[in-house]
């Protein structure tokens, strides 16, 4: 069955509206400043656990009681 030229300029122009914004998500998800404050984000969220916050205190603490022993050594 062949369709009209109406009917086929109607489907272009709901594909291109629909692929107009699947493009505009796409640019908003792959946004650079987007992703590299996401990630701070959950950087933030992981250190401010007390478990692996104060694990890295004791880590760090350890690692200058090594230094300052090995300095005066």
């Amino acid at each position: 069955m062949a369709r009209d030229a109406d009917t086929i300029q109607a489907d272009i122009e709901r594909a291109r509206d629909a692929l107009a914004v699947t493009v505009d998500e796409l640019t908003t998800r792959a946004n650079p400043k987007r992703l590299v404050e996401q990630g701070k984000q959950t950087v933030r969220a992981r250190l401010g656990d007390p478990k692996i916050k104060y694990a890295l205190i004791g880590a760090g603490a350890l690692i200058g009681v090594l230094i300052v022993r090995r300095l005066f050594r």
